[in-house]
């Protein structure tokens, strides 16, 4: 077991990616503190794990909300030992409708957020024995290049790695690591949503397809697997790292032609 008796803290993990993780982090042996802004949903996630879990109310955008996170965790299980920041907004709005609410909410929660939470985790972490942990930022293959009117939510995954770099550049000397991994279409409510929003299903899946080398969307479970993997001390050496699981999505230059193409051989 990777994670054996660490205390693993996954926000927005009352469903979807955030769900996906925990469950991989709880068969891995940690004990899970399972935060959502839905606390029924938490609480239903907590109640279907293995291990050792539970359920906190979240509202990451809420600064006391984040205090209450760090201490429930504490007087629960005593220590932190890694931090999954997955919480987020998913935004799509044309550049110039995007009012400077629809910015601030998506700012507040998939960035500001993660600094903060993060701050308070790794303050905890350096008083602890021993001293250290690993953090794992959710960002997005919206890290590496952008869609039509996504500009707050593209500014938060760019946003993200930075953060992550500086921080982790800063910590490496305390033993604090600081990762990101950016997914890219994940078998979640997202795709159910794009699904739902095509005229065409069957059209909508082969563009997808066209444009995922692998061929399908990603599990939340094999995101799961590769934050496990840097939550545990087997990646104690990577650091300020931003890991791409995609499907190969973000190495494609453009779409597969929905035709046979003949041969090009050049001159």
């Amino acid at each position: 077991m990777l994670l054996k008796e660490k205390v693993i803290v996954v926000t927005g993990a009352g469903g979807g990616l955030g769900e996906g993780i925990a469950q991989v982090c709880s068969r891995e042996g940690a004990k899970v503190v399972v935060a959502d802004i839905r606390g029924d949903a938490a609480e239903n996630v907590s109640n279907d794990l293995d291990g050792e879990s539970l359920a906190v109310h979240c509202d990451v955008a809420d600064d006391k909300a984040l205090d209450n996170l760090v201490q429930e965790a504490l007087a629960t299980f005593g220590e932190i030992n890694g931090l999954v920041n997955n919480a987020g907004v998913n935004f799509v709005k044309p550049f110039l409708d995007t009012t400077s609410a629809d910015w601030d909410r998506v700012i507040s929660v998939d960035l500001r957020a993660v600094f903060f939470l993060t701050q308070k985790v790794c303050q905890q972490m350096l008083v602890q024995t021993p001293v250290g942990g690993s953090i794992v930022n959710i960002s997005s293959v919206h890290s590496h290049a952008a869609i039509s009117g996504a500009g707050p939510y593209d500014a938060a995954k760019w946003g993200m790695i930075g953060m992550s770099k500086s921080m982790a550049i800063e910590l490496a000397s305390v033993n604090l690591r600081v990762n990101a991994i950016s997914p890219g279409l994940l078998n979640t409510q997202i795709w159910q949503d794009v699904l739902n929003a095509a005229p065409d299903q069957d059209e909508c899946i082969s563009y997808w397809k066209s444009n995922i080398p692998i061929g399908r969307p990603i599990e939340p479970e094999e995101i799961g697997e590769l934050a496990v993997f840097l939550l545990s001390d087997r990646s104690a050496f990577i650091t300020g790292a931003n890991i791409f699981a995609d499907g190969g999505m973000s190495s494609q230059l453009v779409s597969k032609e929905p035709y046979e193409s003949g041969f090009i051989e050049g001159n």
